[in-house]
């Protein structure tokens, strides 16, 4: 079974269009299952309908036409128990109904089972018979599996808007794409995608008018190709093996006009241009040699595809496709990688970066919090989004909704330019006060501090509004160097951060790799990295690295009174006894060469991150060997909920605002007090509006966000009160779920005249 199943999916792959791809996916179920029928319905959510799409059995005429209400018939019976439902003698059924456009009067056994992808009922397919049985349980199994695996290819189609393949580079109708939002705001520019490969997995096929063109652009393409090879091969000399050799030989052999050239000119004379014929005629190649049983032919298909993507860049060069460099970046670039990283928005110009599109991650990844402190919009988790798509194109990104529009239209993009304005009104508006103190409506101050780590400057410089520094991620300046930097290098950087504001409190947390921070001189792989070797447990397994951290941290603080030391992810007390003890060596050795220059150092304040769930349990203990206590809110909600932040899959369940986690940040607050040590919130949860309102209404005083949030919370902070905030809290802790949390906040946002911070609009 499963090696028909792979026959089939990789079958239906090849065919662009969504509509031809199911037409002949019922074909094919038809035929291996050997029944009367097989039809698929595509659900419509907006009217509570399935359309037939695609039949084999019944009245192909009835395509497109027929609709079936979710509560309807067998079908929509389906949609409703999201389940297989199999019926020996269907037009008896209770739910039954006859729809006489498909002509199926001389069918009576059915079985149908739901397509869903992430919880979402995308459609239904269907098998019939003529004869009066129940399918069997093979039978049944199948279609389910079957349905399971065409649900992503059913999503990703219509993601890549394949039912549009018109030949204009640029969309003719816009096309909306839901992702994740990553960071909040509004950007409408150009999709830049930086040092894009060409690969055919990437292309999106799409037609052409000009056949000759693209015949003559393919042959170009090959004559190119056929001299790289050439010159590869000569270079090679004659000593290679002969399996390597055999592999050149296929090479040459599809380059010939008579092998691979023929059908895909042939596919060029069918309207579809050069490469968009190359992938159709290469990934049905490659489909069938994967499928072949024979280990050495399975390995041609790889073969096969390194040489189409060879001619596929000679193509894209041929054709003149645009590149991006820093030399020709646009003014409003929205930057667009598989995955966004700290060296990619550090070294792109800020000037023109207006917004971030990434196909992996999600709210809480790396690249959304980096996205968040830059102040620069973002949508993460576009899974099966081509990086073509998105590149050289229009594109509006709402970080609010997680919402990308591709191309809009000419009433569409003005209405976004409209909201764009709204948002930077607002935007002046906040900072024509962002002088002013955070002080409630009721008179309780608040401490606002700023996380900092990617560029120091900038973050410094905003910083002149906050009451000093809450979390200096010091791994930022690790990431975006080749090599582990010196005593030296460190000391320098962390100097000019101590001394440029030495009255405000700076903390820095030390080495905190692992997870979704990766350093590339020392790669770390683990099969599950999150709850692996990172943050203390990496830097006290190796102390070279923690003492020359630390050394350099209390050299920078030396004649100053204000560094204190964050160490990340503890998860027990012996974690915090051995910290202890390198940072007193490490104070001894410093104090020892600043006596012998008459300079005082000042033994730093020194705190752990309250991040793993473990630790709350033990806050009475801990408190007794550090000096404050610093709350990593995405850490700990991922661990508390056992939710990977980085995963767009499972992402719908990360939230800061679930009840439970709300309940340990509420417990946190309340035994801090009682055990007199200072508490502040470092994670992404102090720069939200909706979060701020709850951590203020806990107890919380104290919070540390990035810097482009300081100015906007500490508007929320001046048009709220205290007393209003903590009998909303009565409201909130009783909640069953995040998203009812989220409703009663935003409610009361919208009650204060705030409701522009945590949407699109005014």
């Amino acid at each position: 079974m499963l090696t028909i199943l792979k026959r089939i999916v990789q079958e239906v792959n090849q065919i662009p269009g969504l509509e031809p791809a199911l037409d002949r996916l019922a074909t094919l179920v038809k035929e291996t299952m050997k029944v009367d029928s097989c039809s698929i319905y595509l659900a419509d959510h907006k009217n509570q309908v399935l359309v037939m799409k695609a039949t084999d059995g019944l009245d192909k005429s009835a395509i497109n036409k027929v609709s079936v209400g979710f509560s309807e018939g067998l079908i929509g019976l389906v949609v409703q128990r999201e389940e297989p439902l199999n019926i020996e003698n269907a037009p008896i059924h209770p739910r039954f109904k006859h729809y006489p456009e498909v002509n199926e009067d001389a069918f009576f056994a059915f079985i149908g089972t739901p397509i869903i992808h992430q919880r979402k009922v995308l459609g239904v397919i269907s098998m019939q018979q003529k004869s009066i049985r129940r399918f069997s349980e093979d039978e049944e199994s199948f279609l389910v599996t079957l349905a399971t695996q065409i649900g992503l290819e059913i999503t990703n189609a219509e993601i890549r808007g394949v039912l549009d393949v018109n030949p204009d580079t640029n969309f003719n109708t816009h096309k909306s794409i839901n992702g994740l939002p990553g960071s909040p705001g509004l950007a409408l520019g150009k999709g830049v995608v930086l040092n894009m490969k060409h690969e055919l997995s990437q292309m999106v096929v799409r037609k052409t008018t000009d056949q000759k063109q693209e015949i003559s652009h393919y042959r170009q393409a090959v004559e190119l190709t056929r001299t790289q090879v050439a010159s590869l091969s000569d270079n090679l000399g004659d000593s290679l093996p002969e399996d390597v050799k055999a592999i050149f030989q296929l090479y040459h052999q599809l380059l010939d006009a008579n092998s691979l050239g023929r059908e895909v000119e042939q596919k060029i004379r069918e309207d579809w241009d050069a490469a968009s014929s190359l992938k159709l005629v290469v990934e049905s190649y490659a489909a069938r040699f994967a499928a072949m049983e024979d280990p050495y032919m399975q390995e041609r298909a790889v073969d096969i595809v390194d040489l189409a993507n060879r001619i596929l860049h000679n193509i894209m060069n041929a054709s003149g496709s645009p590149t991006n460099s820093d030399q020709n970046l646009p003014d409003n670039a929205i930057l667009v990688a598989s995955e966004v990283s700290a060296p990619m928005l550090a070294e792109f110009p800020s000037e023109k970066l207006k917004g971030i599109v990434s196909i992996r991650g999600s709210n809480n990844s790396h690249a959304a919090i980096l996205a968040r402190a830059m102040g620069v919009p973002a949508v993460m988790g576009m899974d099966g989004v081509p990086l073509s798509l998105l590149n050289h194109q229009e594109i509006f990104v709402d970080g609010y909704s997680g919402q990308v529009v591709l191309a809009p239209e000419e009433q569409a993009r003005a209405e976004f330019l409209h909201l764009i304005a709204e948002e930077e009104a607002l935007h002046k508006r906040i900072e024509s006060e962002a002088e002013q103190a955070a002080i409630t409506e009721d008179g309780v101050e608040m401490a606002l501090l700023v996380n900092a780590g990617l560029s120091a400057g900038l973050e410094m410089e905003q910083n002149k509004q906050g009451a000093g520094v809450g979390l200096y991620r010091t791994e930022i300046p690790f990431m975006l160097r080749e090599r582990f930097p010196s005593e030296q290098e460190q000391f320098e950087l962390y100097q000019s951060i101590l001394s440029a504001h030495p009255n405000k409190e700076m903390t820095m947390r030390t080495l905190d790799v692992g997870g979704d921070k990766p350093l590339s001189y020392f790669p770390i792989s683990e099969e599950n990295p999150f709850l692996g070797w990172r943050g203390i447990r990496l830097t006290l397994d190796h102390p070279e690295i923690f003492l020359v951290q630390v050394r350099a941290m209390l050299r920078a603080s030396i004649g100053l009174k204000n560094l204190h030391i964050l160490l990340p992810m503890i998860s027990n007390i012996n974690e915090i006894d051995e910290a202890n003890r390198l940072i007193k060596q490490a104070f001894d050795e410093v104090e020892e060469e600043a006596h012998k220059s008459q300079q005082k150092l000042f033994m730093p304040a020194v705190g752990v991150m309250l991040e793993v769930p473990a630790v709350i349990f033990q806050l009475e203990q801990i408190a007794e060997k550090v000096d404050f206590f610093s709350v990593g809110t995405n850490d700990l909600t991922q661990y508390l909920l056992a939710v990977d932040r980085n995963n767009s899959r499972v992402a719908q369940l990360y939230s800061s605002y679930h009840p439970s986690v709300l309940m340990a940040l509420n417990k946190i607050v309340q035994t801090s007090k009682r055990c007199n040590i200072p508490v502040t919130v470092c994670g992404e949860l102090a720069g939200e509006p909706k979060g701020v309102l709850i951590l203020m209404a806990m107890g919380y005083r104290k919070l540390s966000m990035n810097a482009h949030s300081l100015r906007k919370i500490n508007w929320v902070i001046r048009n709220v009160a205290i007393n209003e905030l903590e009998a909303l809290l009565d409201e909130i802790l009783p909640c069953e779920g995040p998203d009812e949390v989220k409703i009663i906040v935003d409610k009361y946002l919208e009650l204060k005249g705030l409701g522009g911070l945590v949407r699109a609009g005014s």
